[in-house]
């Protein structure tokens, strides 16, 4: 559904973005992850067709955006970090008013909107004026005019910037129950928010991707060794020389607490079962064996510090 080939965008001597590549399918969510700097507003400007590159080629439900700006316009919704609102309308007079922009024939609107209005969580609020509206349902009318027209892509920038708990929470369910329906690609600076939400992960750094995959998968490529974190209820002095024994033990250390242990193991090896034995069989009261996995925000970190590609 997005295709982003070679694409390059210069202003004067500085390159915002240098020979992207990506491709999105029908159905996915797919988070644009990158430092401020990074590309990701050029890359949303360029997707909506408010800026041209300045080579390479970008295509939306088939419709090259340089060739048929019209024809892409007419297959996404965009909703931009602040939603183009005018808060002294009511969210019906609002929606009215974008549906004509977008050219919804009269009864098309009416049912259109009735199909929004339920799906955002609008009914209540819907003949109330837009600018006595919570910040939270501000951009549920927001992503109402996104989706007004049923575009089968979705590009959101920030959807969840400056809401309370309870609705970042809304809108992250909001957003997941249209997947499949829609393509929907999220621009955000929230680690937490793309593993909730997406199956995909583009990180950009410096104009360039630098990884492209599920934050599962990123954090596997990245992992060198596995990492254990063990609890007895008792220990003595030579419980971490007997643990550093087993085979595929390749480093143990204290944890932070008392009888705490970190052991780092090699990938493949699974010690656990030997382990647990092993703590067993000497008495030491097995309270804890848990393994640490590498989160969406170590791999955030790790491929934002350093110039090269993760293939």
């Amino acid at each position: 559904m997005i295709e982003v080939q070679h694409v390059t965008k210069q202003y004067g001597r500085v390159k915002a973005l240098d020979d992207i590549s990506f491709s999105i399918h029908k159905g996915e969510i797919v988070a644009f992850l990158g430092p401020n700097g990074a590309g990701k507003t050029t890359t949303m400007r360029i997707l909506t067709g408010f800026m041209p590159p300045t080579s390479g080629t970008v295509r939306i439900a088939g419709f090259d955006c340089l060739e048929e700006p019209w024809e892409v316009k007419k297959h996404i919704g965009y909703l931009p970090e602040t939603p183009p609102l005018y808060l002294e309308l009511t969210v019906r007079e609002y929606l009215t008013f974008v549906g004509r922009i977008k050219r919804l024939g009269p009864e098309q609107l009416q049912e259109r909107m009735r199909i929004i209005i339920n799906q955002t969580g609008l009914t209540e609020v819907q003949g109330r004026v837009i600018g006595h509206l919570s910040r939270g349902y501000r951009q549920r009318v927001g992503l109402a005019q996104a989706l007004l027209h049923n575009p089968p892509v979705l590009i959101l920038d920030e959807p969840t910037t400056g809401l309370d708990p309870n609705q970042i929470i809304e809108i992250r369910d909001l957003i997941k129950s249209l997947a499949g329906s829609h393509t929907i690609i999220l621009s955000t600076h929230l680690l937490a928010e793309a593993t909730a939400i997406c199956q995909k992960v583009i990180i950009i750094h410096r104009g360039q991707i630098v990884a492209i995959d599920s934050p599962e998968q990123l954090g596997v490529k990245l992992r060198q060794s596995e990492i254990l974190h063990l609890t007895v209820k008792h220990s003595d002095p030579d419980l971490v020389e007997t643990l550093g024994k087993i085979p595929g033990v390749m480093h143990i250390s204290h944890g932070p607490a008392p009888n705490t242990y970190v052991l780092e193991t090699n990938i493949g090896d699974d010690v656990r079962e030997e382990l647990t034995n092993l703590v067993v069989t000497r008495g030491a009261g097995l309270l804890e064996l848990t393994t640490q996995t590498v989160s969406l925000e170590d791999v955030f970190k790790v491929l934002t510090k350093t110039d090269k590609p993760v293939d």
